[in-house]
């Protein structure tokens, strides 16, 4: 209810723009090509002034959910950007969680009191739209202008050719997911879901470490004859596994484009929450909302009824490692592997982790400030190496795998003491693999809506399951519309 009272201010602020020609809204250029072809080419809504950066005395907030051990890091990297714009002063403020800062910013706009820079996720980064809060990175990005830093050294305001090929492909096109083509954000630090398994179990029962779904259910009903108590899977997030079956498969799931945005009710959907359902009643698996719990606690339990795989956020490595025994060492070594796939050869992993967006300002220095600050954190080899290993976050440079002392914190990768690191090194390797979804006013509430209907459709026993899960289904979409 908060947000959909949030969301109704921020359609009403963008109303007032548009009535009174306040703010600017993202535009195309129409370009004719050879042959007469005409194209589209994307301008967004800043235009940068001419000489970029005029050194003037600008502050610039940038909001965050950093912790202290974060903020470390990250303050360490504010003094060295000061010496190379000593006029931008940058102010660092953490505004509680993910949700908090979405929530506050979202207050802030309807007033004209948004920070300057902020966390961000896509739905996040929509619903601030709604008022044309964002400011589109398309010209920053592509300029040319000349900026002198105050070591009297030079360097293009936008970004070079050999910054944006060192960007992991699939975290920078993120910031285009939002059905214009235009870029909205940058990618800071991210995520994604892994499979963690008990390498002792796997290796004492000769188990192979399953590639595929199909693969993933002949190790399931090996794992239950071995143990039958067990629950062999442990899917923290319904949600995600929704949206990334329909990836793999290529069925439908939501659009940004035109306004019929909720595609995922289809029978190819239907299907493969079947088959998990049957899953489910063979006592294959569980997930977060089933178990009561996240299910890193079953894949860590030393009881009679525990798990062997677990598929759960990188980022959360620490908390699938079972607590060390008295001497040290651990009850059993944790092995780390992507997801299964629909087709091993055409893998797709879901992206995750904070972008960060600039915001519309009055002052275009500002903007520009908070642009330099943004290019500098993100295309910085030595800040993201640091703030990787401080975060459990995987960098989203390239050319960070290659920094001396990342590659040594890769080096000691392993399923105990060091389960962060190879966390770290299973995400570099899946670099190709990366999506991301749509974003869009609701896109956040299929998120929701879909994880629902995985987590109800996976519990029924009896009856006629086709028709329930096309009930499930139905609803879902319903509630998905009902929210906009």
């Amino acid at each position: 209810m908060k947000r959909r009272i949030v969301a109704i201010l921020l359609m009403m602020v963008m109303l007032f723009t548009m009535l009174t020609g306040c703010g600017s809204t993202p535009s195309n250029d129409k370009e004719t090509v050879e042959g007469g072809e005409t194209t589209v080419t994307a301008t967004g809504n800043f235009t940068v002034p001419e000489g970029g950066y005029d050194g003037s005395e600008v502050t610039i907030v940038f909001y965050n959910t950093m912790g202290a051990n974060l903020s470390a890091v990250l303050e360490t990297y504010i003094v060295e950007f000061n010496k190379l714009y000593p006029n931008i002063t940058v102010v660092s403020t953490n505004v509680g969680n993910y949700d908090d800062c979405r929530d506050q910013i979202s207050t802030e706009i309807t007033v004209g009191n948004q920070p300057n820079l902020a966390y961000c996720y896509p739905d996040h980064v929509a619903l601030y739209n709604l008022a044309q809060a964002v400011t589109t990175l398309d010209s920053l990005i592509a300029s040319q202008e000349t900026v002198t830093l105050a070591d009297g050294t030079t360097e293009i305001l936008g970004l070079t050719d050999e910054q944006k090929a060192d960007f992991i492909e699939g975290y920078y096109n993120e910031g285009k997911s939002y059905g214009d083509g235009l870029m909205y954000t940058m990618p800071f630090s991210k995520s994604t879901e892994v499979m963690y398994y008990n390498k002792d179990f796997f290796e004492a029962n000769g188990l192979s470490v399953p590639t595929t779904w199909d693969e993933l259910e002949a190790v399931c009903a090996k794992i239950k004859e071995i143990d039958p108590d067990s629950i062999p899977l442990g899917y923290d997030s319904e949600s995600n596994w929704f949206i990334t079956m329909c990836e793999q498969y290529g069925y439908p799931y939501t659009t940004a484009e035109g306004d019929d945005n909720f595609l995922f009710d289809n029978e190819q959907n239907h299907a493969f929450v079947k088959k998990f359902n049957e899953w489910y009643n063979k006592g294959y698996l569980t997930t977060q909302t089933l178990y009561g719990a996240y299910t890193s606690g079953l894949f860590t339990s030393t009881n009679e009824v525990k798990s062997y795989i677990s598929i759960g956020s990188s980022a959360g490595a620490t908390y699938q490692r079972p607590a060390a025994n008295a001497d040290g060492t651990y009850p059993f070594e944790v092995g780390i592997a992507t997801i299964p796939q629909v087709d091993a050869s055409k893998a797709k992993v879901i992206s995750q982790g904070p972008s960060v967006c600039i915001f519309q300002k009055e002052n275009p220095q500002e903007v520009i400030a908070s642009w330099l600050f943004l290019k500098y954190l993100t295309t910085n080899v030595n800040f993201q190496a640091e703030f990787g290993m401080a975060s459990g976050y995987v960098p989203v440079l390239k050319s960070v795998g290659d920094h001396p002392i990342y590659s040594e914190f890769i080096s000691k990768a392993d399923g105990g003491n060091n389960i962060t690191a190879l966390s770290a090194q299973v995400c570099l390797a899946q670099k190709d693999a990366y999506y991301t979804s749509p974003a869009f006013n609701g896109s956040s509430e299929a998120r929701t809506q879909v994880g629902a209907l995985m987590a109800k459709c996976l519990a029924f026993t009896s009856g006629d399951i086709d028709a329930q899960i096309a009930d499930a289904f139905a609803d879902a979409v319903a509630e998905c519309e009902y929210s906009r």
